[in-house]
């Protein structure tokens, strides 16, 4: 990849930010600030009149509630509640409440002016055992989150799938087990059924890689697998599952969008030697295309040496069942990857570099967020980029961008969180530079609405653009989110 020139008002005001913030000694940070990292973009930023402003959210990390109304045990339920697991031992038995709260959570959007919100269904709140017919309740609670997201005229954009796995289908096996996508296929079938007529955009499915690995490989997420081979299985259930839900929903909604919000991050050599630039071609298959290219072209990319299809359960004619012709591709962006080739003695030691040689760690050379994340704008600009090239141009959407701190409500009332708009402010910088260079990209969805459950860091970590008091449930609009109204608002990127 091409390094870009560092533009000097963008670093000063990062670099014053990470020197001035009160949070500073919270966050780890990095004693260089790589110039290619940071936008090049210095005049005016405008975005097309049509362009979506959003934000998201997941339902697990919201809603609490996390047995009323028909309700069932998800993995994420069951994992929280094991002792050990999470942070703190917190869990989302609570979380936001926004299943009594939806309607403050609303006006928080329309506080921002935005006019998409991407949020999740819960599988078990609809399928309490992941089968059979939809729970009324559940159908009920989220046609009222619809019909009062339609009222204040904001796009309501469905993600079916965003990691809450029924537990009832994770004992008959979880993703591992083949069946699990026609279970998928039918809740699809269920929810496009039910709501499709207010609904018009959909995601399929929430970070496919994500799940399988932190779930089913390094044991950190639900329901906390580790094991390659159940890990390998699992990625092809999900194919599998794309493409028939992708199916289901466009049997019962032909006019639905429907994506899938992939997490994706720009792979880079450790080295310029050719064994580094190859581990890096092979990590870009496995974590960007994955699920993508099965889904488009009816095949896995070249990420191994040696095609693992027989552990991972490939039958005849399952590429043809994979296919997706997808409306639009999300893309969950937040840092950068680095890959480095292991040694011979390294893959013979260690499984899963014999299977997948490809030694991969997170960039440290920015500065690092609240979760030890690297802030690195470019990689917006190289990962929107590098899709549009070899996709042909396909329609885009930000389902995902954000940065964790450990915000804290000041003294006046307000939370000043100037890292957060520099991170926006310089992440749409680059995507809006993607745009000038070809890219069809139709939105933006910072990640994420408010503080919430952050999975593994429990309520440890804040994403937000409002400030949640997770004993009252009191919502406060942050700093960040009061400058992301004013850039929703103009369609330009604007001062802090």
């Amino acid at each position: 990849m091409v390094a870009t020139a560092l533009n000097g008002a963008a670093h000063d005001r990062l670099w014053a930010a990470m020197q001035s913030s009160s949070i500073q000694s919270q966050v780890i940070q990095s004693p260089v600030i790589q110039s290619q990292g940071m936008p090049t973009n210095t005049g005016p930023v405008s975005f097309p009149k049509n362009f979506r402003w959003g934000a998201s959210t997941a339902a697990y990390q919201i809603e609490g509630a996390w047995k009323e109304d028909g309700k069932g045990e998800s993995i994420w339920d069951r994992f929280a509640h094991t002792p050990g697991k999470i942070k703190n031992n917190d869990n989302g038995d609570v979380a936001c409440d926004s299943f009594h709260r939806y309607s403050e959570d609303i006006a928080l959007l329309r506080a921002m002016n935005l006019n998409s919100y991407r949020f999740s269904i819960s599988w078990p709140r609809i399928q309490a055992d992941g089968k059979g017919k939809a729970n009324p309740q559940g159908i009920a609670y989220y046609g009222r989150v619809v019909d009062a997201l339609l009222e204040a005229k904001i796009r309501p954009m469905v993600t079916l799938y965003h990691w809450d796995l029924p537990q009832a289908l994770e004992a008959a096996g979880g993703w591992p087990n083949r069946d699990t996508a026609a279970r998928y296929a039918d809740y699809v079938d269920e929810v496009a059924r039910a709501l499709g007529d207010r609904v018009s955009d959909w995601n399929l499915f929430n970070e496919p890689a994500g799940f399988c690995s932190k779930g089913y490989l390094d044991g950190i997420h639900a329901p906390g697998k580790k094991s390659i081979h159940d890990f390998l299985r699992a990625t092809h259930t999900v194919n599998l599952a794309q493409g028939a839900g992708f199916k289901a929903l466009k049997a019962a909604r032909p006019k639905a969008r429907v994506g899938t919000a992939f997490s994706m991050s720009p792979c880079e050599p450790a080295t310029n030697s050719a064994e580094d630039k190859l581990a890096a071609e092979r990590l870009h298959a496995i974590t960007n295309l994955w699920f993508l290219e099965p889904a488009l072209k009816g095949k896995y990319p070249e990420a191994f040496p040696i095609f693992p299809g027989f552990l991972m359960g490939v039958k005849s004619g399952d590429m043809d069942l994979v296919r997706a012709p997808l409306d639009f591709i999300g893309i969950n962006i937040y840092y950068r990857t680095m890959a480095s080739a292991p040694s011979a003695a390294e893959r013979t030691f260690d499984p899963k570099l014999w299977i997948f040689p490809v030694k991969m760690y997170p960039a440290k050379h920015g500065p690092l967020t609240g979760m030890g994340w690297e802030v690195w704008p470019k990689a917006m600009y190289d990962i929107v980029s590098r899709i549009t090239h070899d996709y042909g141009r396909p329609a885009i959407e930000i389902t995902e961008s954000g940065c964790a701190y450990a915000d804290v409500l000041g003294g006046d009332g307000a939370i000043h969180d100037a890292l957060r708009i520099e991170y926006h402010r310089a992440y749409l910088s680059e995507l809006q530079r993607a745009m000038q260079d070809g890219a069809d990209v139709r939105g933006y969805h910072a990640w994420s609405l408010m503080d919430n459950f952050e999975w593994e860091e429990g309520y440890s970590q804040r994403f937000g653009l409002a400030y949640v008091d997770f004993k009252t449930q009191q919502r406060t609009m942050k700093e960040s989110g009061k400058w992301y109204a004013r850039v929703a608002a103009d369609g330009q990127l604007v001062s802090a």
